[in-house]
């Protein structure tokens, strides 16, 4: 995916955004793990599970964040609410999380009243440029957002975020990036016009200056690429497996087009040609009355 020259409006990243999230719940039940998480997992077993995977990688969000009880947290593009309910269920938060798919939002809203979440945990079919301009979190996270916010669009997009952040507050950017080396090729032709409409992949050299120049602190990066190839292989393999079901309900030409679009990002993270990284960043502020600097042991403290 390359820079895209069709104008970015709200109207139309919500479009982009239903085209591919909204296909059906039922759908994605088929190949994503039971929390609906359908990004990157982080597979500390390298023969582990997906399910186990993806219970890890939200725990791994979590402590990076270095979240604590009572904290408020933003969750931008929450999907099926994956995180927002995790952070709150095992971590205390007050959880917030947004999305421009009304299936996403119904599903998610469903599950908070099942799991008696409701007032630590809200999920809302809304634009994140729609909140209050007055709205302020202690952590917030974007976990698959950014190859949807369009690169010429980061100035505004990492300004807002930090304009909602809290003094000395962590954001948490997990994104698709492409390598140098990247060309267009057919398979990207192909995603841009049948699955991701509003993609959009910047290097993540170029991410990072565009958080720099937001006033951006850094202190982490963790390239997880092949974590992604193989989800994304465990993934086509779930789906090839309840063909028929998936076939009964979407269709043949949904079900063909997933199946090898999720193959061919498998191979594509393999390969090197796109990675996937985890950037932590701070808001910065006098530091001169702050806590003690952190220690990034902390992270994997207790696992």
């Amino acid at each position: 995916m390359t820079r895209s020259a069709r104008p970015r409006s709200k109207q139309f990243d919500a479009e982009a955004i239903a085209h591919h999230y909204d296909v059906s719940n039922d759908f994605y039940t088929l190949f994503l793990d039971p929390l609906m998480v359908y990004t990157c997992a982080y597979y500390r077993d390298p023969d582990g599970k997906l399910e186990q995977a993806q219970a890890d990688k939200l725990e791994l969000v979590c402590r990076k964040l270095r979240l604590q009880p009572g904290e408020t947290v933003l969750d931008i593009g929450c999907g099926w609410g994956g995180f927002s309910i995790w952070a709150a269920q095992h971590h205390g938060v007050k959880a917030h999380g947004v999305t421009l798919s009304r299936q996403q939002a119904e599903w998610a809203s469903a599950r908070i009243k099942r799991e008696g979440l409701e007032g630590r945990c809200l999920v809302e079919y809304r634009d994140v440029r729609d909140l209050p301009a007055d709205a302020r979190y202690d952590k917030i996270a974007a976990i698959g957002v950014i190859e949807h916010v369009g690169i010429s669009n980061y100035p505004s997009f990492f300004g807002r975020v930090k304009q909602m952040l809290k003094d000395g507050g962590l954001y948490l950017n997990h994104g698709i990036h492409h390598e140098f080396h990247w060309k267009p090729t057919s398979q990207t032709d192909f995603l841009y016009r049948y699955v991701f409409p509003n993609g959009d992949l910047s290097g993540v050299s170029e991410t990072l200056t565009e958080m720099e120049r937001a006033g951006w602190e850094l202190l982490d990066l963790e390239n997880l690429r092949l974590h992604y190839a193989r989800t994304c292989r465990h993934w086509a393999e779930r789906l090839k497996a309840r063909a028929d079901e998936a076939r009964e309900m979407v269709g043949e030409q949904i079900y063909r087009t997933w199946l090898l679009y999720l193959t061919c990002s498998s191979v594509a993270f393999a390969s090197g040609s796109i990675g996937l990284y985890q950037i932590l960043v701070q808001k910065q502020w006098d530091q001169t009355r702050g806590p003690n600097p952190p220690i990034r042991e902390g992270i994997y403290a207790g696992w």
